[in-house]
């Protein structure tokens, strides 16, 4: 009897241990909240012999932070974006024309990106990693895809009939305008594997489970808000090109800015990176150009991301080559870019090989941490023989304008912290291109600061990129007497052409006067003016 007792009273022990245990254990973690605008969905790293699959957000990339275990994450359903498949055939792997499709985006600059900057060149064999869809469970049809261009796309895999379940990305890079698209609503786990081999022969794989909550899909026939901000009236000539002037001049000497706190670590390792001095022509890999922030000092530079850690360089170091790779054909309905059937050089919104892939960014740490508010990009003047656009491919082949040099100047466009977005760029002749491109900020002080500065490129396989280097506009367009616009007149012209016809005019004014003079003293017989 005592026996039964003792064990009677253990099992209510043990029960009543349990029930407590349960009732002190915390509750399980709400998923991790993740902005896919500026993120890396899947961001591959190599740790020795061991993969890793991670989501980072905006924020953990500016930081190279290790990021998020996707089980811990829910993409969707705050952000996203609806649409219809367009007609043709470029978008035809999501479906038929007119098909309710959902994509993880924010708008049309709001792209993921899928990311292997974790693992250097030169570990893995071909200098590839697959990632590969093993299994969609949900109630529609998963496809990732980049946009190419103006109204077409590459599907990069899916579940969808006929798409590639891998896909095959190199290492040391971040690919950007990442669509994910699903064409129904509902709960999907998506399960991925990144594999490779090391150099050793050994294969190494990690594997990861995306959860996507998809609404219910209703496409709003809605225009894309407007993003560039046009004065009233047209600026004249002369304001335009002393914009550009302003860009191109030296700049005026400023007051001591005040002792600034130590900047935090990140933002010193990226201090150590800045260049200057170096002069680089960059015709292939990715560039952004963005503010750095130092006290009140305020200074637009280029991010080079074609090493590891980035340099950031002087714009007046830089010259963007535009190869002849890169042209196209102006495709029906793209009338900002000229009539169909003309060829336009075009930088693409996604990278590809060969072509530079040039784009913007508010991510540096000092402006992030140092900075409220959007940042203010002003397109001030363009100096070229043809002309210039910058738009945004939508996540359904739609354009969005950002930039037209045959529109009024200035041109604006807001852009907020921790911003990292690429857009199409295109040039209609061939020659020398200067972009004056001004941003303004506002400190957390309250301060505002700004920097105009000049972004160059050399458009064309037939123009010397180093002629940028120098004052000179250097347009292969003048030499056929081809007259580059800015809105509906002759673009400003600034540099070695501004200042050889400044010189022209005042030669022949010099002149006028001394003509002016032999005449007035043959007039008076030659004698000398009388003395006051």
């Amino acid at each position: 009897m005592r026996m039964r007792t003792m064990r009677a009273g253990a099992t209510a022990l043990a029960l009543a241990l349990l029930v407590s245990a349960a009732g002190s254990a915390p509750a399980a973690a709400a998923p991790a909240v993740v902005t896919v605008a500026g993120a890396d969905l899947v961001s591959v790293a190599l740790d020795g012999d061991a993969m890793s699959l991670r989501i980072r957000d905006a924020e953990q990339v500016s930081r190279d932070a290790v990021g998020h275990d996707p089980a811990e994450v829910v993409l969707g359903p705050d952000g996203g974006l609806a649409g219809r498949v367009l007609a043709g055939r470029g978008f035809a792997f999501l479906g038929a024309p007119g098909h309710a499709v959902w994509s993880l985006s924010v708008g049309d600059s709001g792209f993921p990106a899928l990311d292997t900057t974790g693992i250097r060149p030169g570990v893995v064999t071909d200098d590839t990693v697959a990632l590969t869809v093993r299994s969609v469970e949900g109630p529609g049809t998963f496809t990732a895809y980049t946009l190419s261009g103006l109204g077409t796309a590459t599907p990069l895999f899916g579940s969808g009939p006929g798409l590639a379940r891998t896909a095959q990305l190199p290492v040391a890079t971040r690919t950007a305008g990442v669509v994910w698209a699903f064409d129904a609503a509902g709960d999907y786990r998506l399960t991925l594997t990144g594999s490779a081999t090391v150099r050793t022969g050994r294969k190494v794989s990690a594997e990861a489970t995306y959860r996507i909550r998809v609404p219910a899909i209703s496409p709003a026939e809605q225009a894309p808000p407007p993003a560039v901000a046009q004065p009233a009236t047209r600026p004249d000539r002369q304001s335009a090109a002393r914009a550009l002037a302003a860009a191109t001049a030296a700049p005026e000497p400023t007051a001591a800015p005040e002792p600034a706190a130590a900047p935090p670590a990140a933002a010193a390792k990226a201090a150590a990176t800045t260049a200057a001095g170096a002069r680089q022509v960059i015709a292939d890999g990715h560039v952004d150009m963005g503010p750095q922030l130092s006290g009140d000092n305020w200074t637009i530079r280029i991010k080079d991301d074609r090493t590891s850690p980035p340099v950031w360089r002087e714009t007046s170091d830089v010259v963007l080559k535009v190869k002849d790779n890169a042209k196209i054909t102006v495709p029906a309905g793209a009338d900002f870019l000229g009539e169909q059937g003309d060829t336009v050089w075009l930088l693409p919104q996604s990278q590809q090989a060969g072509i530079v892939w040039p784009g913007w960014n508010t991510q540096h740490e000092s402006v992030v941490s140092g900075v409220k508010g959007n940042v203010t990009w002003t397109l001030k003047g363009v100096d070229g023989p043809g002309r210039f656009a910058l738009f945004l491919t939508g996540s359904f082949g739609k354009a969005d304008v950002l930039f037209d040099s045959t529109k009024a100047f200035p041109q604006q466009l807001s852009v907020p912290l921790n911003t990292h977005a690429h857009g199409n760029w295109a040039f209609s002749r061939p020659g020398l291109y200067r972009l004056a491109v001004q941003m303004n900020g506002t400190t957390s002080a309250g301060r505002a600061v700004t920097d105009t500065k000049t972004l160059t490129l050399a458009v064309g396989d037939s123009t010397d990129p180093n002629s940028g280097f120098g004052s000179g506009s250097g347009a292969d367009g003048d030499k056929d007497g081809g007259a580059a616009q800015v809105g509906d007149g002759p673009l400003p012209r600034t540099g070695a052409g501004w200042v050889l016809t400044a010189g022209a005019v005042g030669i022949v004014l010099v002149a006028t006067g001394v003509l002016l003079v032999v005449w007035g003293r043959r007039r008076s017989g030659g004698r000398p003016a009388a003395d006051a």
